[in-house]
């Protein structure tokens, strides 16, 4: 017998619409399932300082899990793929 586990964690995805990066990224999570907060810190100046703040530069796409940063397109998709919250 198979064991799926799902690992429950608190997702926010820092992005601009702009980077393809992001763009990849958020296509990989319309279609995986994974629920995650959306932050445009193109539109948001608040949530941009916030994302240096807490990640220490501004890049995008930034996944945070449980307030922790994880740069990085593919490294994202990654660690996504090994987590699923279905």
């Amino acid at each position: 017998m198979t064991a799926f586990i799902c690992f429950l964690a608190t997702l926010s995805l820092s992005f601009k619409p702009s980077c393809p990066y992001s763009q990849k990224v958020i296509h990989y999570l319309e279609t995986s399932g994974h629920k995650v907060e959306y932050i445009n810190i193109a539109e948001n100046t608040e949530e941009r300082k916030t994302l240096v703040k807490t990640g220490g530069k501004p890049q995008v796409p930034c996944l945070f899990i449980d307030g922790k940063p994880l740069y990085e397109s593919s490294d994202i998709i990654a660690w996504l793929e090994k987590h699923p919250t279905k």
